[in-house]
C-alpha cells in the first residue's frame, strides 16, 4: 500500500559504517568512524495486514550504546514521524517528520544542540545499499552541516 511501504527497503538485519563529525557547530572537520548493526523489522499491524511503522534497533559495542528508531506513518498526511532514543541520553527525541519522493526521503525536526536549538534534517536513500545522512541548521534551514552519516549493508 503506497506510503506504509516507503521503509520497507530497511526491513531485516544490516551493518552499518558510521561517519560522525567528532564536533557539531564549532567548524570543526574531523570525522570518525565505527561500526554497528542493526535490525529493523515492521510493527503494528492492522486487522487488515497493513503495518504502521517499523522499529530499528541499532548496537553499538565500539561506542558503548544502543539506539532505537520508532518509524510511523500518517495515511491521512502521507508524512513518517521518525524518532530516536538511546541508551547514552535515555530520553525520546523530538521527531523528525517528512516523506519521500522515489527513493529519496527528507525529514525536518526541531532539537537542541549544546544548548543551541537547532533544524535537524534527515535525508534517507533507498536502495540495496541505503545510506541515511544528519545535518544541523542554526539559520533556520538556509544552510546546513552534515553532521553523521551511515551506510547500510547486508
Amino acid at each position: 500500500m503506497a506510503g506504509f511501504d516507503d521503509f520497507d527497503f530497511l526491513e531485516g538485519e544490516w551493518t552499518i559504517r558510521n561517519e560522525r563529525l567528532t564536533a557539531r557547530l564549532v567548524g570543526s572537520t574531523d570525522w570518525e568512524f565505527f561500526e554497528a548493526t542493526s535490525r529493523v523489522e515492521k510493527v503494528m499491524r492492522s486487522p487488515d495486514g497493513v503495518f504502521g511503522g517499523n522499529l530499528d534497533q541499532m548496537f553499538v559495542p565500539a561506542r558503548g550504546f544502543t539506539g532505537m528508531t520508532l518509524r510511523l506513518y500518517d495515511p491521512a498526511t502521507g508524512l513518517w514521524s521518525i524518532y530516536w532514543s538511546d541508551t547514552k541520553s535515555h530520553r525520546l527525541f523530538p521527531p523528525t517528520v517528512g516523506r519521500f519522493a522515489g527513493s529519496s526521503g527528507e525529514f525536518f525536526g526541531d532539537d537542541v544542540e549544546g544548548g543551541r536549538p537547532v533544524r535537524v534534517r534527515f535525508l534517507w536513500t533507498a536502495g540495496e545499499r541505503p545510506v541515511w545522512e544528519q545535518a544541523f541548521s542554526t539559520d533556520g534551514g538556509v544552510s546546513w552541516q552534515k553532521n553523521w552519516v551511515m551506510r547500510f549493508e547486508r
